[in-house]
């Protein structure tokens, strides 16, 4: 086993410069954690794009090895629970923030952290899911768990052409949901419905001054953008719908009114992945594996190389990447 690898790491100066990029560390720079894993692929999220450009401050301590999202082997473990060979991911639980993260050809994890990779698919598959899959699987469940039939209504999904809504689209399409696409780049129109989105409509109708209440629309919405978008959404929201808001893209605040929820019956669900129970990221990762077909996959994700993650990372937060990123930490 060598015993150098390269990482993508972010660090600060004494007098509070930041910097991150590719780095050759040793086995030893690791942190001590029971399990050893030879990751094989990461993934791009706009919190990895917020975290490696610190425009947000993601990263809670340095030196931070960046990355939320890892998928590899188990190369050494000293608990039962995990083995030799074990095909593991790891999503959240503040890798990138209060843990090394993943963009790393390997490191060691808390045992508690990991999910075995469902057999449906590989290590690369896994992370062109990632977070964002992963996320839009637990918005999607939030939906059915609230009740809400394919029968009800259009399901609206905002920030559509990203990771969470490319996968959105494609789970609430298997499962016969009529999926309204929200975009700012309709040239991604015909993408979006050939994921299976039936209409597209423009973010200027959704990120806007909204009324307290508007036409009743939607059955639900899954929402990764916030903002004026999620207020718009919430007022055209149906009569006992659900919305899911799991990102904030377009900003943190909320510029509506409680009228949605007084006078409709609206829940505004909200989705936290990063430490979301145990038994809720089985769930997520068993139903990805009933739901997606990955041939499907292929349409939504691309695989770029570790030392490029700084430049992606900069497009993401512009904008401009359309569907999944698949870091191979390997190339």
């Amino acid at each position: 086993m060598s015993d150098s690898f390269n990482a993508i790491v972010a660090r600060k100066s004494d007098d509070g410069a930041f910097s991150a990029g590719l780095e050759t560390l040793a086995l030893s720079d690791l942190p001590d954690e029971p399990v050893l894993v030879d990751v094989e692929y990461s993934t791009l999220n706009y919190k990895d794009g917020l975290a490696v450009t610190n425009t947000a401050p993601i990263c809670q301590k340095f030196p931070m090895v960046c990355g939320i999202d890892l998928a590899g082997t188990v190369a050494e473990s000293t608990t039962e629970a995990w083995q030799l060979g074990d095909k593991v991911l790891v999503n959240g639980y503040g890798l990138s923030e209060r843990h090394w993260g993943a963009y790393a050809q390997k490191m060691r994890v808390n045992p508690d952290y990991l999910v075995r990779i469902p057999a449906a698919f590989s290590a690369e598959e896994a992370m062109a899911i990632g977070t964002a899959g992963y996320t839009a699987m637990l918005c999607v469940n939030a939906i059915r768990d609230h009740g809400t039939q394919p029968g009800d209504g259009p399901v609206l999904v905002t920030g559509s052409a990203g990771g969470v809504g490319s996968v959105a689209i494609l789970l609430l399409a298997k499962l016969g949901y009529e999926v309204v696409a929200s975009t700012g780049r309709p040239e991604t129109a015909d993408y979006l419905k050939s994921l299976g989105a039936s209409s597209v409509v423009a973010r200027e109708d959704l990120a806007r001054k909204s009324k307290p209440l508007e036409k009743e629309n939607y059955a639900a919405t899954v929402d990764s953008v916030g903002s004026t978008t999620l207020a718009t959404a919430l007022a055209q929201t149906k009569y006992n719908g659900v919305v899911a808001a799991c990102g904030l893209a377009g900003g943190a605040d909320l510029p509506g009114t409680v009228i949605p929820f007084l006078l409709r019956n609206v829940r505004l669900q909200g989705i936290d992945s990063v430490m979301a129970p145990m038994e809720a990221r089985q769930r997520a990762w068993h139903d990805l594996a009933q739901l997606l077909d990955p041939a499907r996959l292929k349409d939504v994700y691309r695989v770029e190389p570790l030392a490029r993650v700084p430049e992606l990372a900069a497009a993401i937060l512009r904008g401009e990447i359309k569907g999944r990123v698949v870091i191979d930490v390997n190339a």
